[in-house]
């Protein structure tokens, strides 16, 4: 895939995250979602945090450089306003001359920085969906994403389970479309 095409994926997965942000009424932070154990609060918290590590990551910082500095909470007094500063510096910093052909030092070790962008999207579109169900808003993903992103999971979409970041994978319905397919991957029932 070009880096352009990377790219262009990546702010189109951001672009669905924030409008599904900027969809979260008041009173609904506390909210659960899809994620177990996560509120709406904590699922943003968690993409937002992810964001966050973009920049330093590709100026060659490594996880342990930054030790906890963005554990907990990284959305103060407006969840939005945080995850719209965080995502436009991951966008810029993924888009910066030269950035996807770095190194970048994640905690299972080195990494491709294109391979880091493609992992980034994937998660910004699943978990949009996360997003969009728990407030219950548009749930479709664009094709062009929802095949992107299955490309990107399928070669370790069996393995995931035992992160326990993700639950176990689901059996679609017969004639399930490609998103439904993609989530029932992810340990997600649409």
């Amino acid at each position: 895939m070009s880096s352009d095409t990377l790219l262009k994926r990546h702010g189109e997965a951001l672009g669905l995250f924030t409008d599904r942000v900027h969809a979260v009424a008041p009173g609904r932070w506390g909210d659960p979602t899809p994620c177990a154990e996560w509120t709406v609060r904590d699922l943003v918290n968690h993409l937002t945090a992810e964001q966050l590590w973009v920049p330093p990551l590709l100026d060659g910082a490594a996880i342990e450089d930054l030790g906890d500095s963005l554990d907990g909470d990284v959305l103060g007094d407006d969840p939005a306003a945080a995850w719209d500063a965080a995502a436009t510096a991951a966008r810029e910093a993924f888009a910066a001359p030269g950035a996807l052909k770095r190194t970048v030092r994640l905690s299972y070790g080195p990494t491709s920085a294109d391979a880091y962008a493609a992992q980034m999207t994937s998660d910004a579109v699943v978990h949009a969906w996360d997003l969009a169900r728990a407030i219950g808003a548009d749930e479709h993903l664009p094709r062009a994403l929802v095949d992107f992103t299955r490309r990107e999971v399928e070669p370790y979409a069996g393995s995931l389970s035992g992160t326990g970041l993700f639950a176990a994978a689901v059996e679609p319905p017969a004639g399930a479309d490609a998103q439904t397919r993609l989530l029932a991957q992810l340990g997600r029932k649409a």
